[in-house]
């Protein structure tokens, strides 16, 4: 199908290129018009849990139930809150927000001046802004205290979760900017000049990523109006785009190349690339969409959004490999070798490579003492996964912005003036009898306890009218993301509620940003096994189809999770503990994002057994002509070095586009994926995967016989015809052009 295809586009190549322009040009009108309001700062948990439940109550009763508050604080070298300058500048500021029409005009009234806090030293004020439920644009009020800042002598600076969003969205977009266009795409083109030795063969691969990413935004701009997708799915598309597209151009457009260089004439040479390693680019696109659906099962709205972005973008990578690019071959011929580059472009045209031959050297020497490869590099994997024991999680606060960023300066005039203070208190909801004696103590209690505690503020009490629902609100920290925070929600909700509130008639609920985390983190930790255990079944049914083996489905799997728990030792070492972290421009913070390893594992697992099935699919096609395993590996490896190299290094520079900017959950994901795919290219490939497979010989391919039914799906090119001319390999057999997969 895939072979008859890429005939086709090719014979039609203008009617092929005139559907693809029309695509992005309707793409375009798309994306400006629908993709911004598609998009959403907002990450929600779609599942029940305590704080969703506390806000129920709180909005069905009180009609406040996750609504959000900006805080400035204004603070005076000279003046004291009492001076009447200082009051008149308060005065002015709280009506110039409420200008805006972003307050909750009732919640402003609520406070009077004087009940304004006012730092220990008397030179700064707290002026809270609440805004409307429906309020999620914070720009009017940063810049109405840019404004405000400096004026009469007055510091003004403003906080809290609005203006955070905002500098949030735009840290992602000035880092899908400069560091994924600006470094990703660029060092992507030095790589793939070097694979092909010429310009235009380089550029080929980068004009169908860009295309990918335009279509697969427009697709995005259209799920978003049913499905909310968040503001990070634009960085995941672009990055993933670059990535699959130019690594799907690359297998497809290699084959070509080899099948032009072992004498087929034009069309047949499009026409077997499509017949195999279109092939290929279709199973492994399949693979990694399977891959990423994991993530969609997580009732949660960033993994959602980023397996979304995922999904679509290798859909249309695909698509486009499979169509795009043989219409392109078929317009421009051997014309894609054009402007050789030096050196590099010299062996363009014959069918053996430096890499191969080198690659096949390191191998023929692993294979020659196999247990000392496989102890040396599985000690290493295991060395480098260790420190994953020690893995928290979290999310990046406001504290982890740049100090550029208004919401940052605000979180550091707000921790200077008011320690302690913060804009997203833990919000006690006690559903019960308010006035009925043992409430009444209970809650009592409860705020002489916390007032003992260091690491709990002033608790404030409000009731609503009715008398049955109390909302004790308990300031945990400056930054509702910090370490701080998640400890004092915790002994809230784990020690001094039960013990406070036990045999009390009354339902005891905490919410509040903090507490939506921390119940983030236990939806989290209840689907990773899940997660996991999709991924890894399906992985190992599609390899046992196509290979009709459990031993090799089973180390694949072993090697890959070998090489993900590396990379996950690798975050905790850098970001957590901070080793190497100054050298290479990253954040140390407290914890790695909650989602980052799930998404890596979803990920890396999508992409890693791509090269794997590569791989295996060449080792098996030459264990099945010779019955030698050890050669086999030899000549496997050897044969699609360059390709898997080139293609991992691919990934690996646009992955570490994302760990060049400054939003640290890109940088943990970037680092991740970059050293995961590069040990997965080198040590697990070079070492590891040849070690195993020499000392089980026979018996990788081992299929028990009751499983003797079994169908199978193959990646492998069917015979050479006869009448087919097939490439010479009588002076390197190693370096075979009709290598499978690809």
């Amino acid at each position: 199908m895939t072979g008859r295809l890429a005939r086709a586009c090719a014979s039609r190549p203008w009617r092929v290129l005139g559907g693809w322009v029309l695509a992005v040009v309707v793409s375009v009108v798309l994306i400006a018009t629908f993709l911004g309001e598609a998009l959403t700062s907002t990450a929600e948990v779609t599942t029940q849990t305590d704080s969703k439940r506390a806000d129920a109550l709180l909005a069905a009763r009180m009609g406040s139930g996750s609504q959000p508050s900006e805080v400035v604080v204004v603070r005076s070298g000279s003046l004291t809150a009492e001076d009447p300058a200082f009051q008149a500048q308060l005065r002015r500021l709280r009506q110039e927000a409420l200008a805006t029409g972003l307050l909750d005009q009732a919640a402003v009234a609520r406070v009077g001046e004087a009940d304004l806090p006012v730092s220990p030293d008397r030179h700064a004020v707290l002026l809270p802004l609440p805004l409307r439920t429906d309020a999620d644009d914070g720009e009017p009020l940063v810049e109405l205290v840019g404004a405000a800042d400096g004026r009469g002598g007055f510091d003004v600076e403003i906080v809290g979760e609005a203006t955070a969003d905002r500098d949030f969205e735009e840290l992602s977009g000035q880092d899908l900017r400069e560091g994924e266009l600006l470094f990703g795409l660029p060092a992507a083109l030095v790589v793939l000049l070097l694979v092909f030795g010429s310009l235009l063969a380089g550029l080929v691969p980068l004009l169908l990523a860009v295309v990918s990413i335009v279509v697969a935004l427009a697709l995005a701009a259209l799920v978003g109006q049913s499905v909310a997708l968040s503001v990070f799915v634009v960085n995941m598309i672009t990055g993933m785009g670059l990535a699959l597209g130019i690594d799907y151009a690359l297998f497809v457009l290699s084959r070509f190349r080899e099948e032009r260089a072992g004498g087929r004439d034009k069309l047949d040479a499009i026409g077997t690339a499509g017949a195999t390693a279109s092939r290929a680019v279709l199973c492994s696109g399949l693979a990694f969409a399977l891959a990423m659906t994991g993530m969609v099962l997580v009732p949660d709205t960033i993994l959602r959004s980023l397996a979304v972005g995922a999904i679509l973008v290798g859909v249309v990578s695909v698509v486009a490999a499979l169509t795009l690019l043989p219409a392109l071959l078929g317009l421009l011929g051997d014309r894609v070798n054009a402007l050789r580059l030096p050196i590099v472009g010299r062996s363009l045209g014959r069918p053996t490579s430096v890499e191969g031959r080198w690659w096949s050297r390191v191998v023929t020497a692993v294979v020659r003492r196999p247990v000392l490869g496989l102890v040396v590099s599985a000690g290493l994997l295991v060395a480098l996964a260790v420190p994953v024991l020690d893995l928290e999680r979290g999310f990046a606060g406001v504290s982890t912005l740049p100090d550029r960023f208004p919401s940052k300066q605000g979180l550091i005039a707000l921790e200077a003036s008011f320690p302690g203070a913060t804009t997203e208190p833990a919000r006690v909801v006690i559903d019960g009898q308010v006035d009925a004696p043992p409430v009444k103590a209970a809650i009592d209690r409860l705020r002489r306890d916390l007032g003992g505690r260091s690491r709990f503020g002033p608790a404030t009490l409000e009731e609503d009218d009715a008398g049955d629902l109390a909302v004790l609100s308990v300031p945990v920290g400056a930054d509702a993301e910090s370490a701080q925070a998640y400890a004092a929600v915790r002994q809230l909700r784990d020690e001094l509620i039960p013990s406070t509130f036990a045999g009390v008639d009354a339902a005891v609920l905490v919410t509040g940003d903090t507490a939506e985390n921390l119940d983030y983190f236990a939806v989290i930790e209840r689907w990773l096994p899940l997660v996991l255990a999709f991924v890894l079944g399906l992985s190992f049914v599609l390899l046992v189809l196509a290979f009709r083996s459990i031993v090799v489905p089973a180390v694949a799997i072993g090697l890959n999770l070998l090489s993900v728990g590396a990379a996950y030792g690798l975050l905790v070492l850098v970001f957590q503990r901070g080793y190497g972290a100054d050298l290479l421009g990253l954040q140390q913070v407290e914890a790695v994002e909650a989602w980052v390893p799930l998404f890596l594992f979803a990920v890396l697992f999508g992409l890693s057994m791509d090269y794997q099935v590569f791989l295996l699919s060449r080792i098996h096609e030459r264990y099945r002509q010779t019955d030698d395993p050890r050669g086999a590996v030899v000549v496997g490896v050897g044969s699609t070095a360059r390709i898997i190299t080139g293609a991992a290094l691919i990934i690996v520079v646009v992955f570490c586009g994302f760990a060049a900017g400054d939003l640290v959950m890109f940088q943990q994901m970037g680092v991740g994926v970059a050293v995961a795919l590069l040990l997965d290219a080198t040590v697990v490939r070079s070492v590891l995967l040849p070690a195993t497979l020499a000392i089980l010989g026979d018996r990788a391919w081992w299929l028990p016989r009751w499983l003797g039914w079994l169908p199978r799906l193959t990646v492998e090119p069917p015979a050479a015809s006869p009448a087919t001319p097939a490439p010479a390999r009588s002076s390197q057999p190693e370096t075979q052009a009709g290598f499978p997969s690809r």
